[in-house]
């Protein structure tokens, strides 16, 4: 029961997470859930100096409040024109990260509060955390994750136009009467409801691995921000449940494991995408080479057939002197150019057949 509970808990935290990271892979901000993530530790800390007590609601509120710290912090760096997005994250995050555990070490030390717990997190702790729910005792992360996941949910069906045309064009969105920068705001406050609410069950490396790393590999699937979405959801969750099954076998961490089967799933995407994925490039660049390489050929055949250099210069061995290929290449572009039909060899002699003439000649116009 508990495995079934830890693997739920997963999944509703993946499918929070990949709402929001879709929107800051495409804003070219996926370094804010690193900052918000690890930000928010010093807002729990100060909430609890404030509350005594970490069961209540101040620390939470702090954790939120201390993320979109970060984040107007971050943009006034970056107002300044003095520094760049990137290093102006660089600066804050770790500043505002420190200072908690420097907080947490100085004047919390008998508070359960771990360093390593917030880096990691407890997935497989979090079911032994229940409350009653409607009368049935469920665990607290699976309530508050619910909670986060159904908020997203209502923030992205709201406002899903403004989020997309904020999105790919801001100036386009100032003219349709809203603001972008507010809008941004409220992506920002979503992804720090989101970070605090799984900050505690599964810890900011797992936040950052789960927002960030199943958007980039659905980002490689589609162009469609809708179908984005899903699929950006659905490669989180079954990272989220291979991860899980993985650390059972090896007796490893869960939210490792996890964190390391968004990145097994992006190499495999990264790799095999049928759209933009690596091999797919590669074989398109080849095949494009190939192309332009027939065209050379039946632009230097058509330009010496029937000349009375043709002995000379339509073999394939003259390719070699003439057009500085490798024996090699010139052998392969032979070949291909035989089995397409653009070519034909009699008696070593290299003459165009009507196709390859055609190339030819729609090469030469084309110049």
């Amino acid at each position: 029961m508990m495995e079934l509970e830890t693997i739920l808990i997963a999944i509703i935290v993946s499918l929070s997470c990949s709402l929001c990271g879709v929107f800051l892979v495409l804003r070219r901000m996926s370094l804010m859930s690193d900052a918000i993530s690890h930000s928010i530790l010093l807002g729990i800390v100060l909430g609890y100096f404030l509350s005594k007590s970490l069961s209540s609601s101040v620390p939470v509120i702090g954790a939120v409040f201390a993320g979109m710290a970060s984040v107007l912090f971050t943009e006034l760096l970056q107002k300044t024109r003095l520094v760049k997005s990137d290093a102006a994250i660089g600066l804050v995050f770790p500043a505002m990260f420190s200072a908690g555990v420097i907080l947490v070490s100085l004047y919390a030390g008998n508070v359960h509060l771990d360093i390593d717990a917030v880096l990691l997190g407890e997935i497989g702790l979090a079911p032994l955390d229940r409350i009653m729910f409607f009368g049935v005792s469920v665990p607290r992360s699976m309530v508050s994750m619910g909670a986060v996941l159904l908020l997203n949910l209502v923030f992205l069906t709201l406002f899903f136009k403004e989020l997309k045309i904020s999105t790919f064009d801001p100036g386009l969105s100032k003219s349709l009467g809203f603001s972008p920068t507010l809008i941004n705001y409220g992506l920002m406050l979503a992804v720090s409801i989101t970070c605090v609410g799984s900050f505690d069950s599964v810890g900011a490396v797992l936040v950052i691995a789960l927002m960030i790393t199943p958007s980039a590999a659905a980002l490689l699937l589609t162009d469609d921000l809708l179908t984005m979405l899903i699929l950006a959801g659905l490669l989180a969750s079954l990272s989220a449940i291979s991860g899980f099954f993985v650390a059972v076998k090896i007796d490893g961490s869960i939210a490792g494991a996890m964190a390391a089967m968004t990145g097994v799933i992006f190499c495999i995407v990264y790799l095999f995408s049928p759209k933009h994925g690596f091999i797919r490039r590669r074989l398109s660049v080849q095949k494009l080479r190939m192309d332009f390489w027939l065209s050379m050929l039946s632009v230097h055949l058509f330009t010496h057939q029937g000349t009375a250099e043709e002995r000379n210069e339509c073999t394939e061995q003259h390719l070699v002197d003439r057009l500085n290929w490798t024996n090699r290449k010139a052998r392969l572009i032979v070949a291909t150019a035989q089995k397409r039909g653009l070519v034909q060899n009699k008696d070593g002699l290299l003459i165009l057949s009507e196709k390859g003439d055609a190339l030819a000649r729609k090469a030469i116009t084309e110049i």
